[in-house]
């Protein structure tokens, strides 16, 4: 009966034999996904079923037999390896981690709001770096004992596959997912029934949604579905596809995922009895609208004390951090100021004032869009603490907001920097991990004993990259012929792709994302140079290469399909190959498999850029433009940098001076020093060389064991969840809890504070400025007295503080070098005018400037700049 379309899908799941009931939870709990004993032993129980299910432990139990499992039972031996796994598994959610020792100021719980989350293959709900990263400060937090709690949409297509056309142009489908079919399970009030959140729409609509959790470890995820026969058709599609549609879809998925979000956690709280968070993370712009629910609560006049919109949002920013990931502003989503009024005229939140709600969007800086409502804007504006994702990602933050906080210099933008990480277990190899077990005793790269690397013999680490490598021509061959098979090729079309790619070639990987910031297409920029570089006679190079680009961009298509045209090339196409769908189930052998990762974006626009981190944990060497990550932890000894053009370059001029840069190093550096090179006299560890003797590349392996032991530790997610839980975590929590105490008592105080300057800083004014001190001839030592004369207005002494800020003076009287002092609250002059005083020495010869400038100060205050007013001389 074709075109006959079932109402409804089920996923029927297997009954297990008591004796080997705790597969159940062992499936149930993604941490199998990164425990090595847990997916080994699924594995070893039918290793076909195995590889058949996609190495997904739900599939593969409900595809074994009801003999197969009676056999399995009856196995006294597996049995009780059952049961071991089951108590590591136990003793792992419950028994005390590194967070168990902070203390009682750490937070009890926190929770962590995300559009997308890339945990396993299995669970297909992400597109990119955003979602790996999520996935991965899930399952560090995990590991680490951190009580995070997940929050973000369940989509019911995810993210879509990729294929190609026989003329190399991507194509997109978007399989339905069962969620009965997934490692989830759908939470339930205690009468049985789903629970479920629900948000009025307009037009007298409502949009309602199934909570439904994933277990990653110890961390709840949940995900919100509105696939849910309540709904109307509209309301039903709203979670139907990661980042699908636009306009008043996508603006549903986010008041969805803030608001809806806020309301589910609400829900497990009361049905768990989990903590309620004390730290919400707004992971990217898309989830801002947690902030307006917050508030909402705060607000609500059923309270037996409601507080004012003032003293909620100071109520709800001291607990809240947001991340920003995005360096253009082209990647933020805006939308039109009418749709958001549109919606919360709906009785989104009916106690908040919605020109309020209107106002942390707005755009109203200079270079800004008044008729737009800016989501990261909003993000910022409901945080007391910001970050980028890496160290120059935090520079560019900082400039690319600094219109938020005008009058003070870019640095003083309130926006620090937390650099991304890999979960390790996820991303190094288990060849890897075995033979570091095996060899020196680690069982992680985070080991201490995982420096004994450097004693290891360069002809060990050499055969274990060959068989890394091998794997990879072993996985690349398969999927070229089926994606072949695809396009339409067949028989003899496709038998060329059984010897594509050579193990003993030095290959070189590139897969993320196809915006165009990301250049895939540099490397054809010289076609006939790359190609002389794939058939070097004495040092060739192999290229695997991966990626999506948004269905939507039509650019990012083309480039995509440039380069898959190049690699049709029948003189070529056993050494460069493009791979469609990538997804993590291809990374985990890709990244592993490649001897080089290389990364080409328009500095500074990759914000951190993980892809290569993961390379590197597996003795990958990196060639990348100093961008992201890399920009901060490049030491010369564990890849190299491709140089890059000045500002002053023209895009062409640029694209080709760093493609030309690029093919230099690959040419004189990086192909020579693989082949069993030694350095020549004098020359770096990645410098120019000369042959070995043995045939193994002493040098080459000299950086792997380098990157190994350093990079490691540095690029793995652990130490990020640390850095978040010291720098912004904690002080979040510990900021949460003091304006909460004795009923929001300092919050409400703040929030008045807050209103009196603002109400008054117009008239706040630096009258006059005098020094003392220095003669007609200054010199190095000596000291200079300030004194300043500041009209106040309504304000105190004591609500302000007067700085003078001196340095280098250039030509035109900007200051460099900048030194602070604060000057001291000297006598009342009366009609709201105070004199302050100090001192400041004079440091350095040549040019000396020096101003003073006014600026509110409160205990609450996490920077000056945070409440963006400043009064200068």
């Amino acid at each position: 009966m074709n075109g006959v379309k079932a109402i409804r899908r089920f996923t029927v799941r297997t009954v297990l034999p008591e004796s080997i009931a705790p597969l159940g939870k062992l499936a149930g709990n993604l941490r199998w996904s990164w425990h090595l004993p847990t997916s080994r032993l699924f594995e070893e129980i039918d290793p076909a079923a195995w590889a058949a299910s996609g190495h997904d432990p739900v599939s593969f139990l409900g595809s074994v037999t009801r003999d197969k499992l009676q056999q399995l039972a009856a196995d006294d031996s597996l049995v009780q390896r059952i049961r071991d796994l089951d108590a590591d598994l136990e003793e792992y959610l419950t028994g005390d981690r590194w967070y168990q020792g902070l203390g009682d100021d750490a937070p009890r719980s926190i929770a962590y709001f995300s559009p997308e989350y890339g945990i396993s293959a299995v669970l297909p709900q992400y597109s990119g770096g955003l979602g790996i990263l999520a996935g991965d400060h899930l399952k560090s937090a995990s590991d680490l004992g951190v009580p995070l709690i997940g929050v973000g949409l369940l989509y019911q297509a995810g993210y879509f596959k990729q294929s190609l056309s026989r003329d190399a142009w991507q194509q997109e489908t978007y399989p339905v997912l069962d969620p009965d079919g997934l490692p989830l399970t759908l939470l339930r009030e205690a009468d049985g029934s789903a629970a479920k959140v629900v948000l009025p729409l307009p037009n007298g609509r409502r949009l309602a949604a199934h909570i439904w959790r994933a277990d990653v470890g110890r961390v709840p995820l949940l995900l919100l579905d509105s696939n849910v026969a309540e709904n109307d058709d509209a309301a039903r599609n709203v979670t139907d596809r990661l980042y699908g549609g636009g306009g008043d879809q996508r603006l549903q998925q986010e008041l969805l995922l803030g608001m809806g979000g806020v309301k589910a956690l609400r829900i497990f709280e009361r049905l768990t009895g989990t903590p309620a968070p004390e730290v919400f993370h707004t992971n990217e712009g898309h989830a801002g609208f947690l902030g307006i629910e917050r508030i909402r609560e705060l607000m609500d006049p059923a309270n037996e004390s409601p507080m004012t919109w003032e003293e909620a949002l100071t109520a709800g920013r001291a607990s809240t951090v947001f991340t920003t990931h995005t360096p253009v502003p082209a990647g933020i989503d805006r939308f039109e100021r009418s749709q958001i009024e549109h919606f919360f005229h709906a009785g989104l939140a009916p106690c908040v004032p919605t020109d309020r709600v209107l106002a942390l969007g707005s755009e109203n800086y200079v270079g800004g869009d008044p008729d737009k409502f800016n989501m990261a804007v909003m993000g910022l504006r409901l945080a007391q603490r910001a970050n980028g994702v890496a160290k120059l990602h935090g520079q560019v933050s900082r400039s690319m907001f600094s219109g938020l906080w005008p009058g003070f210099d870019t640095q003083e933008v309130p926006i620090t920097s937390v650099t991304n990480g890999v979960h390790v277990p996820t991303w190094v190899d288990p060849q890897i991990a075995d033979f570091a077990r095996s060899t020196f005793g680690a069982e992680s790269i985070l080991d201490p004993e995982w420096t004994r690397v450097y004693d290891v013999p360069d002809t060990d680490i050499w055969a274990l990259r060959r068989r890394l490598r091998s794997n990879l021509v072993d996985d690349v061959r398969k999927r070229l012929r089926s994606s072949w098979t695809k396009r339409g090729a067949g028989g003899a079309d496709v038998a060329w792709t059984d010897s594509v790619l050579d193990p003993d070639v030095l290959t070189i990987g590139f897969a993320r994302r196809v915006p165009t910031y990301k250049r895939l297409t540099l490397m054809l920029r010289e076609p006939a140079r790359l190609k002389a570089l794939l058939l070097h006679p004495e040092h060739p190079i192999q290229l695997v290469i991966a990626g999506k680009s948004h269905p939507a961009d039509e650019q990012g298509k083309r480039m995509i399909q440039d380069l898959v045209r190049f690699t049709d090339d029948p003189e070529v196409r056993h050494r460069i190959v493009f791979l469609p769908n990538y997804d993590i189930a291809m990374a985990r052998t890709l990244f592993p498999g490649c001897d080089v990762w290389l990364n080409n974006p328009l500095r500074p626009l990759e914000a951190c850029g993980t892809s290569g981190m993961k390379s590197a944990l597996n003795g990958g060497l990196n060639l990348s433009i100093l961008d992201g990550w890399w920009d901060e932890m490049y030491d010369g000894d564990n890849g190299w940098a491709i140089p890059t053009a000045d500002d002053g370059a023209t895009a062409e001029e640029r694209d080709d001076l760093e493609a030309a840069a690029l093919y230099d190093l690959l040419e004189t550096q990086v192909g020579p020093r693989f082949y069993a090179k030694v350095p020549a006299e004098g020359a770096g560890a990645a410098g120019p060389s000369e042959p070995s003797q043995d045939g193994v590349p002493h040098q080459w392996i000299a950086m792997i064991k380098h990157t190994m032991a350093t990079l490691g530790p540095a690029v793995s997610a652990e130490r990020m969840l640390q850095d978040y839980v010291e720098k912004l975590y904690r002080p979040a929590a510990r900021a949460g809890r003091d304006v909460a105490a004795d009923h929001f008592a300092l919050a409400r105080r703040t929030a008045a504070w807050r209103s009196r300057v603002h109400g008054n800083w117009p008239a706040v004014q630096v009258e006059h400025v005098d020094s003392s001190g220095v003669s007609d001839e200054p010199q190095i030592g000596d000291e200079l007295t300030i004194s300043a004369y500041v009209a106040l207005g309504g304000l105190d002494p004591e609500d302000v503080t007067v700085e003078v800020a001196y340095g280098r003076a250039l030509d035109n009287d900007e200051l460099s070098g900048i030194s602070v002092n604060q000057l001291e609250a000297g006598d009342d002059l009366g009609s709201g005018r105070h004199l302050f005083t100090g001192a400041i020495r004079i440091d350095h010869s040549g040019s000396f400037g020096y101003t003073v400038r006014v600026l509110p100060q409160n205990s609450t205050l996490v920077s000056k700049a945070e409440m963006g007013l400043v009064v200068n001389a």
